[in-house]
């Protein structure tokens, strides 16, 4: 353990140089960009998003109709982030940092945007000559392939910062913690849970996209519903507090707090708490997103930009909205010092079982247990692609039982030696791709009023 501590800290020091501001200003700086950039498509043409999903696919190049990619990139999305982060978020900046976080989601909407236009206008092949889509293939046949080394760091990056072992690592400590008296548990008990989980997750991912995406729009509804009809049972049972948990949101975003040293500086700190959270969550801009709507039929680039929009609105606004509410309603069990992602966890438990006595904190588990599932399907596929793009699709498959070796690895090792390594790769994926976002932007602008001229004379 004290190997891999000492790992961890060396990850974490260079993980938190890179991922701090640099990393926030690329992401936060390029989404008000690209929102401003569409003319605010986020808020002028969500309505069209939802009226996308209901288009017929198009018999074009593709593995999954745009519902399935959509449900695949918020199955990847929606996970732990939305429950301990949100936790975290609250227990460092306060409720303040919930409005930041529907600030970031707007912007992560406008990203999304380009992404997912540029996937479908710029889609390649792979070694076995069937069509795939990407930041990998909008990079070669978007900006010429002499841009290929971009496109490699890319997938390289991929390869590790989708291997989800921060997902494997707190269902692990969940389950355990929860069941088990805390004395008994032992190497060997992780190292059991582990395999359960790489048993079920295989089941899935070893069924490739098409199966991925079949039980992707069937567990995405369902989990965003359950957990929604969760919340609200919680909030109806509790009505009286909600007025004073949007004030303490909206007043707590701009007003000191003492426990940060006070002043303009506390403000800020607020506000960046909350948009990292929240960009970590919708992953906007770190080019995940982009593998799953390239493999979508639609060949229509633009309303493929539509759909994938509406993931941040999801993800960040919707989920992440629920989980603060049923937290702030138990204002007495959030502490006033920051705190470890396990213990974000430990304080969305705490605040269901406050809610709801005796069979609170077993449903949020099981809801927690689906959502990080989702996220290991979909990462399986993400990380496949990135494999197979690097080594040509005959061995890139293999990578698949790598990717399940490490999700039982994770069971087994300190949180803290893959925390700081899934951010450090998240980070080096996304500057490649906003890279190839920022400059072929105007291409995507350009396709955008063709649409929309389009859309409208239709109609």
């Amino acid at each position: 353990m004290d190997f891999w501590n000492r790992i961890g800290d060396s990850i974490v020091a260079v993980s938190d140089a890179i991922c701090g501001y640099p990393f926030f200003i690329l992401l936060v700086g390029g989404g008000l960009f690209f929102l401003v950039y569409s003319g605010f498509a986020p808020v002028l043409h969500f309505g069209k998003a939802v009226q996308a999903l209901r288009v017929k696919d198009s018999a074009s190049a593709g593995q999954i109709s745009s519902f399935e990619a959509l449900s695949t990139a918020i199955a990847a999305t929606v996970g732990m982030g939305n429950i301990a982060g949100v936790a975290i978020a609250i227990s460092i900046g306060g409720a303040g940092t919930i409005f930041w976080m529907w600030v970031s989601a707007l912007l992560g909407m406008a990203t999304k945007f380009f992404e997912g236009t540029l996937a479908v206008m710029y889609k390649g092949k792979d070694s076995e000559g069937v069509v795939q889509g990407g930041p990998m293939y909008v990079i070669t046949q978007g900006l010429g392939v002499k841009w290929k080394p971009l496109a490699v760091f890319f997938a390289v990056s991929g390869l590790f910062g989708t291997l989800c072992t921060m997902q494997s690592n707190q269902i692990t400590e969940a389950l355990t913690t929860t069941f088990i008296a805390p004395e008994k548990i032992t190497a060997t008990t992780r190292l059991i849970t582990g395999l359960i989980i790489t048993a079920l997750v295989a089941v899935v991912a070893l069924g490739g996209i098409k199966r991925i995406g079949k039980v992707a729009s069937r567990l995405t509804p369902f989990m965003v519903g359950a957990y929604l009809l969760m919340v609200s049972y919680i909030i109806v049972t509790h009505i009286g507090s909600i007025p004073g948990v949007f004030r303490d949101i909206l007043v707590g975003a701009f007003t000191p707090r003492a426990a940060l040293g006070g002043g303009i500086a506390s403000v800020i700190t607020v506000a960046l708490t909350g948009v990292r959270r929240a960009v970590f969550v919708n992953e906007a801009g770190v080019g995940t997103a982009s593998m799953v709507h390239g493999a979508s039929r639609n060949s229509e680039p633009v309303r493929e930009g539509l759909v994938a929009m509406l993931g941040p609105s999801i993800d960040s606004g919707l989920v992440c909205t629920l989980t603060a509410l049923a937290i702030l309603i138990q204002k007495d069990v959030i502490p006033q010092a920051g705190m470890s992602s396990m213990q974000g966890l430990q304080l969305a438990l705490n605040s269901f079982a406050a809610s709801i006595p005796v069979v609170g904190r077993y449903l949020l588990l099981a809801i927690l247990l689906i959502f990080a599932f989702s996220t290991m399907f979909s990462y399986s596929y993400y990380g496949t692609k990135c494999a197979s793009y690097l080594f040509g699709f005959q061995k890139g498959k293999y990578y698949i039982y790598f990717y399940l070796c490490m999700i039982i690895v994770a069971a087994v090792v300190p949180l803290r030696a893959v925390v700081g390594f899934v951010d450090l790769t998240f980070a080096l994926m996304a500057f490649p791709n906003m890279i190839a976002l920022f400059a072929l932007a105007p291409r995507a602008r350009k396709e955008m009023k063709r649409f929309f001229k389009e859309y409208k004379k239709n109609k």
